[in-house]
């Protein structure tokens, strides 16, 4: 595991992370008005810091894949396109796929079968369910977790686990990124209902950013590194 010194970015992103989420709870408690309807507004300040990390960790998995798709095999340029995937489809659901800021209209299928009548799917109801509530909440939390807190301990202990991930381009939570994610779930827990969820995306899209810039194998980014 890489347990080299934070450089100046990962500095600057988790000052930014814990600084605007502080500011969002204190906000959330002191002026819920202008917290709900100015800083965690749709398209607002937060929606764009959570947009922005995706996007470049989207960038940062297409370059990677355009340095070494020749030097790695299938699945690891399989892995990063995924990611660079992951991080496009996510931003644009964020933003709704430009639609309020372009005013566009929802489609009929959309507006009969979002929550909020908008183009996403992260807001659809399914047979009663809400698929915002089913994947994008438990199912995603869940992953989150087995990603966060069983993955590093067996990618540490497994030799075959260790070759796999790395032979698969799967970037490794670092310790500090780690902590980082759940004091930002306990931090959040200290915001009212409501846009709670905001702070949330945010927190974690930023760290993701760390993760998939900064992971602890790091190492198997490098073109002389081993396939």
């Amino acid at each position: 595991m890489n347990h080299t010194a934070l450089t100046k970015v990962e500095i600057f992103v988790l000052y930014l992370v814990f600084g605007l989420l502080v500011f969002g709870i204190v906000l959330s408690r002191t002026d819920p008005y202008w917290f709900e309807f100015t800083y965690a507004v749709e398209d607002g300040f937060i929606e764009w810091m959570t947009v922005l990390p995706l996007l470049a960790a989207m960038v940062v998995a297409l370059k990677r894949f355009g340095q070494l798709y020749r030097h790695k095999k299938w699945l690891f340029g399989a892995t990063l396109l995924g990611i660079a995937a992951f991080s496009f489809f996510a931003a644009g659901e964020e933003l709704s796929w430009g639609q309020r800021i372009l005013n566009l209209e929802s489609s009929d299928f959309f507006k009969k079968n979002n929550a909020q009548h908008e183009t996403n799917f992260h807001n659809l109801i399914v047979g009663g369910q809400s698929v915002n509530l089913l994947i994008f909440s438990r199912l995603l939390i869940l992953v989150a977790a087995i990603y966060l807190l069983v993955l590093p301990v067996i990618y540490r202990r497994s030799a075959v686990v260790f070759s796999f991930i790395n032979q698969a381009g799967v970037p490794v939570a670092r310790g500090y990124q780690i902590v980082a994610f759940l004091l930002v779930f306990v931090l959040i827990s200290l915001c009212p209902l409501g846009k709670r969820a905001e702070l949330l995306e945010f927190g974690g899209c930023c760290l993701y950013f760390l993760i998939v810039l900064y992971p602890a194998n790091k190492t198997i980014y490098r073109v002389s590194a081993s396939d």
